[in-house]
C-alpha cells in the first residue's frame, strides 16, 4: 500500500511541517532584531561614554581649545553615532531609495572610522619627528605642518574618490563600479593599517631604546605596541572582508540578509577596537601646561 495515506494523517503532516516552518521563520526574526537591538545598544553606549570621556577633558583643561585628544574622541562619537543609526533602522536603510543612498550610509561610517584612527597615526608621527629632530638634526627631521597637509590631503583624496564613486553610481548603478567602489574601501583600511604599522613601529622601537629606564617609559610602551597591534588588526581583517566581498557577492555582510553576521564583524573590527584603544588611552590630561599636548592649529 506504498504511495498512499490516510487523509486524517496526511493533515496531520501538512500542519507539522507548516508550524515548523513558521518556529524556523519567526526565529530568524528574532535573531535578526536581536542582532540589530544589540548593535544599537553596543553602539550607543559607545557613544554615551565618549560624549562622557569628551566632557571630561574639556572640564579638565578648557583653555587648550581643540586638542588632538578632543577631537580624537569626537571623531569617534560620530562614527558611533551614525553606525548605531544604520544598526538601529537596518532594514529601514536597504528599502532607500536611489540604491546609491543605501552605499552612502554603509560606507560613510568606514570612511569616518578610517579618518578617525589616522588621526591618532598623526599625533604619533608628529611625536616621532618631534624627538628626532632633538636627537638629530631639524634638517633630517619633517616637519609638524608637513605632516598635516599629508593628514589633510590623503584624507581630502579619499573623501573626493568616494563622492566620485556614489555620484557615478547615482548617475549610472552597475556592479563594475560597486566592485571598484568595495576594492577603494580595501585600499583605505590598507593604507591605515600600514600607517599604523609603520608610525606605531616606529615610535615603539625608539620607545625601546630610550636610555632612561622608567615607569612612564613602560606604560608608554604598552600604549602605543597594544593600540598599534589592535589597529593593525583591525584595518588588515577590513581590508581582507573588503576584498573577499567585492569578489564574491555571497561573502558581503552589508546586506539586509546578515544583521546578526553584520553585528559581529562590526563588533570585531569597529566597536570592540574602537572601545579597547579608548580604555588604553582614557588618561585625562594633565591640568598643567605641558610640551607634549599641542591644541591643533
Amino acid at each position: 500500500m506504498t504511495g498512499l495515506g490516510s487523509p486524517v494523517v496526511d493533515e496531520h503532516w501538512v500542519c507539522v511541517f507548516r508550524g515548523r516552518r513558521n518556529w524556523v521563520r519567526a526565529t530568524e526574526i528574532w535573531v535578526d532584531d536581536f542582532g540589530t537591538e544589540k548593535g544599537v545598544v553596543r553602539s550607543g553606549l559607545m557613544t554615551a561614554r565618549l560624549v562622557f570621556q569628551l566632557i571630561r577633558i574639556e572640564l579638565r583643561v578648557p583653555e587648550y581649545g581643540w586638542t588632538t585628544q578632543k577631537v580624537f574622541h569626537l571623531m569617534n562619537f560620530i562614527v558611533n553615532g551614525v553606525r548605531a543609526i544604520v544598526f538601529g533602522f537596518h532594514a529601514e536603510v536597504f528599502q532607500l531609495t536611489p540604491k546609491v543612498l543605501i552605499w552612502v550610509l554603509l560606507d560613510l561610517p568606514g570612511i569616518l572610522f578610517f579618518s578617525t584612527y589616522t588621526l591618532l597615526v598623526l599625533f604619533w608621527a608628529e611625536i616621532y619627528h618631534q624627538a628626532s629632530s632633538s636627537a638629530l638634526s631639524s634638517a633630517r627631521s619633517l616637519p609638524t605642518d608637513k605632516l598635516r597637509i599629508v593628514y589633510m590631503s590623503v584624507n581630502g583624496g579619499v573623501y573626493f574618490i568616494q563622492v566620485c564613486i556614489w555620484l557615478y553610481l547615482w548617475i549610472d548603478d552597475n556592479s563594475v563600479v560597486e566592485f571598484i567602489g568595495k576594492i577603494f574601501i580595501a585600499v583605505v583600511s590598507f593604507l591605515a593599517a600600514l600607517g599604523f604599522l609603520l608610525y606605531g613601529g616606529r615610535l615603539f622601537v625608539m620607545l625601546r631604546r630610550f636610555p632612561i629606564e622608567s615607569k612612564g617609559r613602560r606604560k608608554k610602551l604598552h600604549e602605543v605596541g597594544s593600540v598599534t597591534a589592535i589597529c593593525f588588526t583591525c584595518f588588515l581583517v577590513r581590508c581582507f572582508v573588503d576584498v573577499l566581498s567585492a569578489f564574491d557577492t555571497d561573502a558581503s555582510l552589508d546586506v539586509l540578509d546578515h544583521p546578526v553576521l553584520n553585528l559581529i564583524y562590526y563588533m570585531l573590527v569597529e566597536i570592540l577596537p574602537s572601545a579597547l584603544v579608548l580604555y588604553i588611552l582614557r588618561k585625562l590630561p594633565p591640568k598643567r601646561v605641558s610640551a607634549q599636548y599641542h591644541p591643533i592649529r
